[in-house]
């Protein structure tokens, strides 16, 4: 077993915990005259007030939490400048164990080891800032009872990998210790030494110059610290990210009068947060109704025909779903391949943009 894959199921919690912080509403701080010369880390547990030891700030700073003057800092020891502008997002706490709650999910297969669901849009995978109930984790804890606790943590049962709110498709979760181990380390190498294929459709703006492209851009912390940005490769929080595309049908393409878009096919080489929202945004083909990646596209609406321009507007999600997904069975070691439909208001989205 290779040193990438030992440490799997650790980078996916790093990245757990990141989206939590990145979430979380910032603590402004103001360093004053006496802060000159003092260690971060020092000034900051001082300021931050009895409750707050310096090595819970010492393990916000190495997590991404603080920033000086808007840029991320991770370095414990750095001395303090008067006037520089601190600010700390600190998660919200979480409950130690979420609840079984009896929401409807659609099963596609269930062993003792895992099971696989196809994740409806609006449904969040796990609880968090925002999202205590309600989650996917929710409804596993009630349907699979005991076989999920504590397997891969109490906060996050089962989970190896995530979907995004607003962005439906299949998803695998473990039920043993065995399961969940394979499944992360599968997950973390992305395919590259063994058998998982993920396969997600994307309704994008504008027809791509070629039929087929991949996108080999860094991703990190956006300016607002919620979303995430195409970023310099030097940056602290730069992340390797590479997304191939291809195109699978093209919309409105042999007309001038309206505006165009294109059925995409995206297959991921890395897992980051938002990875195929900001990287087809990046390329100039944001996903259609993404609120967050694609608002400067917002307008495209209006240069469409009656009653697709309604259509666009109402959508009020990412047109993004995970069709499928194939990985090696834990157990058995057979390799299992699911497929999911795209979800009603999708379909009928790309069925608008066929008439063009």
């Amino acid at each position: 077993m290779s040193a990438h894959n030992e440490e799997a199921p650790e980078l996916i919690e790093d990245q757990l915990i990141e989206d939590q912080i990145m979430a979380a509403a910032p603590t402004v701080l103001v360093a004053g005259a006496d802060a000159a010369g003092q260690r971060l880390d020092q000034w900051l547990a001082a300021q931050l007030g009895p409750d707050m030891s310096r090595s819970r700030v010492q393990m916000l700073i190495r997590q991404g939490a603080v920033m000086i003057d808007g840029r991320p800092v991770d370095e414990t020891k750095r001395k303090m400048t008067p006037g520089e502008s601190v600010s700390v997002a600190m998660p919200e706490p979480e409950p130690a164990s979420p609840r079984g709650e009896n929401i409807a999910l659609d099963v596609l297969y269930e062993d003792d080891a895992l099971i696989v669901v196809n994740k409806p849009a609006g449904l969040v995978v796990h609880p968090g800032a925002g999202n205590w109930t309600g989650t996917l984790v929710n409804a596993l804890v009630h349907h699979c009872g005991a076989s999920l606790s504590g397997i891969g943590g109490v906060r996050r049962p089962g989970i190896v990998h995530r979907l995004d709110k607003e962005t439906s498709g299949v998803m695998v979760v473990a039920k043993t210790d065995r399961a969940h181990k394979a499944l992360s380390e599968a997950f973390a190498d992305h395919g590259r030494t063994g058998d998982l294929e993920r396969a997600y459709l994307a309704l994008v703006w504008g027809i791509p110059q070629r039929p087929t492209g991949t996108v080999d851009a860094p991703l990190g912390r956006a300016a607002d610290r919620v979303r995430r940005a195409v970023v310099p490769e030097g940056r602290d929080d730069a992340r390797h990210a590479v997304t191939h595309f291809a195109v699978q049908e093209r919309f409105g393409e042999n007309q001038r009068e309206f505006a165009t878009a294109s059925l995409v096919e995206c297959r991921l080489e890395t897992g980051r947060t938002h990875q195929i929202r900001v990287h087809m945004a990046h390329v100039g083909h944001p996903v259609i109704g993404d609120p967050d990646y694609g608002q400067a596209f917002r307008t495209k609406a209006n240069r469409l025909p009656e009653p697709l321009k309604s259509q666009v507007k109402a959508f009020s999600r990412q047109a993004l779903h995970a069709w499928l997904l194939a990985f090696r069975h834990p157990d058995t070691h057979l390799t299992m391949r699911f497929e999911a439909p795209m979800p009603e208001d999708m379909e009928e989205l790309v069925g608008g943009f066929r008439d063009l």
